[in-house]
């Protein structure tokens, strides 16, 4: 790393730490800790125990007392903080994809063309749900079996995609720009899932070269979509040829 160069440090997703972390254990003592504090520390505990027990068992056959012994914490807190695991569900889901955007808004805004935004943002999204596996699961793949509440929450966080694709608007195509975003979005969703599905998701960096490319073509042609890939450098144009104004 360069001198006085900075990384991102890595997202605490829900999941990635263990719910009895005893680090975060409430000790015991004269001082009295404050109950917003208390009721925090409980809360974080229980969202990373329902996210391990989610990925380790399935939303189906969680229970809310498993998530409690997960977490170390009470039955009697869990319903002082969720109104049951549907409740957990979407507040680790909402949560946990919040940061997940932050810091692929972070990447996208530091290349200077939209290719190298597109890559950007992919491969940040890529290695964060690699290094959370526990979250990715929970997140992607167990949804499907929350119901009605999870299928709102997905289209919810398919629909945030639509922002990166804002530098779009002056794009000529055969069919309504919003539409073939929506199939882009939905096809890089599914190979993501299926990576996840299979608990291949350590493997999903390796999918970057391949989500570029068909995030990319559809909009600015497959040659140049591959010069792109072939040449990650940022142009010097930092606007596509497609999307320049005519002069």
């Amino acid at each position: 790393m360069a001198a006085g160069s900075s990384a991102r440090p890595p997202l605490v997703l829900p999941g990635t730490r263990a719910g009895r972390d005893p680090e975060r254990s409430l000790r015991r003592g004269p001082r009295r800790t404050p109950p917003e504090v208390v009721a925090a520390n409980q809360r974080d505990r229980l969202l990373d125990g329902f996210v391990r027990t989610v990925a380790q068992v399935g939303y189906a056959r969680t229970r809310v007392s498993d998530i409690c012994q997960a977490a170390g914490v009470t039955r009697p807190v869990f319903y002082e903080l969720f109104k049951g695991k549907e409740d957990a569900f979407l507040a680790a889901h909402q949560y946990g994809t919040s940061l997940v955007f932050s810091a692929m808004e972070e990447a996208h805004a530091q290349a200077s063309d939209w290719p190298g935004r597109v890559r950007a943002g992919l491969g940040a999204l890529l290695d964060i749900l690699a290094n959370a596996p526990e979250f990715a699961a929970m997140a992607i793949v167990e949804i499907d079996a929350v119901g009605p509440a999870g299928r709102e929450a997905r289209e919810e966080l398919l629909a945030r995609f639509r922002d990166f694709f804002t530098d779009l608007h002056e794009v000529e195509l055969p069919i309504p720009t919003e539409e073939l975003v929506d199939m882009v979005i939905g096809g890089v969703y599914s190979a993501i899932y299926r990576r996840i599905a299979a608990d291949r998701t350590a493997e999903l960096p390796g999918l970057l070269p391949g989500l570029a490319f068909s995030v990319l073509a559809p909009f600015l042609g497959p040659e140049r979509a591959a010069a792109d890939l072939a040449d990650p450098a940022p142009s010097a144009n930092p606007v596509p040829a497609c999307l320049a104004p005519e002069t």
